[in-house]
């Protein structure tokens, strides 16, 4: 036992059968848990059961752990508990676009995002200021051979690794991953793109968007996988617009929509609040 009670979080997921709810809730009991929030989807599709938990017991981890054992072992459940509020270890990639790099930082540092980000890698110099701004180390490696991006791919192992890392984020980091790195990251990296795509690849989507008159700009936050930009999606975000609006305004728009999607699909998932269910996401909002 602790002198303070911890707020814990729990994740399982299971084959969806009768008697999951009760078990948790009877084990929860045994750790002398107060359930704060619950939530739970059983998934008609796969034939999956979800449930997220916040659990307030004065039990350590392991007499937790310990408690829990017996029900996760019998359903054959993939679980997590962790604390919650414990900031995520996180790696940020950038490219030369701040914007949503800006926003990660600022809101980590105002206690509204958490996660411990203990550097920001990039193919470029750019954004070497607004990081070291926010106390946060920075390096950069050019990319411009196959040799150099296989390096560099090296190295984001390397960081994860050697800082434990749980979460790797593309906050505008304009390189495709390669499918070994997005297989050993699987799961654990999130990526931001404008709403145009597949409509208007290359360069100045937003001008291209302009000239045909697009109504609607948004935004889509997903996992990273080999696949590009297909993989399972977390958090998109749209705003109309009319024939007013010059190019430029319609990239200060999509800006604002990319950053706030993505901080919101990084919050949602250093809460635990996001699981996955074959190659589509399951919130818990």
């Amino acid at each position: 036992m602790t002198d303070k009670p911890t707020h814990w979080i729990l994740t399982l997921i299971c084959e969806d059968q009768p008697g999951i709810v009760h078990a948790i809730s009877g084990a929860v009991v045994k750790a002398g848990g107060n359930i704060t929030e619950s939530q739970q989807f059983s998934s008609a599709d796969t034939g999956t059961f979800f449930m997220r938990l916040q659990v307030e017991s004065a039990i350590d981890r392991a007499g937790f752990e310990a408690a829990l054992g017996p029900v996760t072992s019998h359903y054959s459940m993939t679980w997590a508990l962790d604390v919650v509020g414990r900031p995520l270890r996180t790696l940020v990639l950038v490219s030369k676009a701040g914007h949503c790099l800006n926003d990660l930082l600022y809101r980590q540092r105002a206690g509204q995002l958490a996660v411990d980000v203990p550097l920001v890698l990039s193919n470029h110099n750019d954004l070497r200021g607004l990081a070291e701004f926010n106390g946060v180390p920075f390096e950069s490696h050019p990319i411009s051979t196959p040799g150099q991006k296989l390096a560099f791919e090296d190295r984001v192992i390397e960081v994860v690794e050697e800082h434990d890392i749980e979460l790797v984020v593309l906050a505008r980091y304009m390189q495709i991953l390669s499918p070994e790195l997005c297989a050993a990251l699987n799961g654990r990296v999130i990526n931001i793109h404008h709403s145009f795509l597949p409509g208007f690849k290359g360069a100045n989507p937003y001008k291209q968007a302009h000239a045909r008159g697009v109504k609607l700009i948004g935004a889509t936050a997903h996992f990273v996988t080999s696949d590009l930009d297909e993989g399972p999606i977390i958090e998109q975000n749209v705003v109309r617009v009319d024939h007013s609006r010059t190019p430029a305004e319609l990239v200060a728009i999509g800006q604002d929509e990319e950053s706030r999607t993505l901080t919101q699909a990084v919050k949602w998932f250093a809460e635990h609040r996001v699981l996955l269910d074959q190659s589509r996401t399951i919130i818990f909002k």
